[in-house]
């Protein structure tokens, strides 16, 4: 796989983050202690789901985000989600509406493991399976993974092949502008709790 530079990527992503910190610090604020306050009010587990996933070049990096979904999820049931999957708890309904889940995946962008916008970061026995089943997967880590991009804002049914399809469209005509667009298009389905519509998500957590 042909490793591809972006120069502007690690400077516009610093550049938003530290922006977007020193405006709505209250908010930051806000948000990293009330999370985790009713997610260990609602069932007393653990704030944090840890799992490895596939980067930049398919090199794994530690990700986190809120966990959204019963301790131990994925010995209980099937590894595929659904809106409606009785083990996300009620915190974790709302977390996944807003995608408030991500939060920490932030984390994963100052320590330069992920970007803003991007392909969707995923588990790497995923990733590793969809290289058998689809030509050209493994092209989409050319990049580093986003916490939101193409796909996860067009892509509404988390379709594998479509997934491909728009992470190669990204990949091939990005730009700060288009960034931009959908860093708002994503804030807008933050804010109208418009995300994870979908009936099926690779994920268990």
């Amino acid at each position: 796989m042909k490793k591809l530079r972006v120069p502007y990527k690690r400077a516009f992503d610093l550049i938003v983050l530290l922006t977007s910190h020193l405006l709505l610090a209250p908010i930051w604020i806000l948000l990293w202690t009330s999370i985790p306050l009713l997610i260990k009010l609602g069932d007393g587990g653990a704030v944090f789901y840890s799992q490895y996933r596939a980067g930049k070049d398919n090199k794994p990096f530690l990700y986190r985000k809120f966990r959204t979904m019963i301790e131990n999820a994925e010995n209980i049931g099937t590894v595929w989600t659904s809106s409606n999957d009785p083990r996300i708890t009620p915190v974790g309904k709302v977390l996944r509406k807003t995608a408030m889940d991500e939060l920490p995946g932030v984390l994963s962008i100052w320590v330069g493991d992920m970007s803003l916008v991007g392909p969707r970061a995923l588990p790497c026995r995923e990733q590793e399976l969809l290289e058998k089943e689809i030509q050209g997967f493994s092209d989409r880590l050319k990049v580093a993974p986003g916490l939101t991009g193409l796909s996860q804002v067009y892509n509404k049914e988390d379709e594998n092949n479509l997934k491909i399809k728009l992470d190669t469209e990204y990949i091939e005509t990005m730009s700060i502008a288009l960034d931009i667009k959908l860093i708002l298009l994503s804030v807008k389905n933050t804010l109208f709790a418009r995300w994870d519509g979908r009936e099926g998500k690779n994920t268990t957590n």
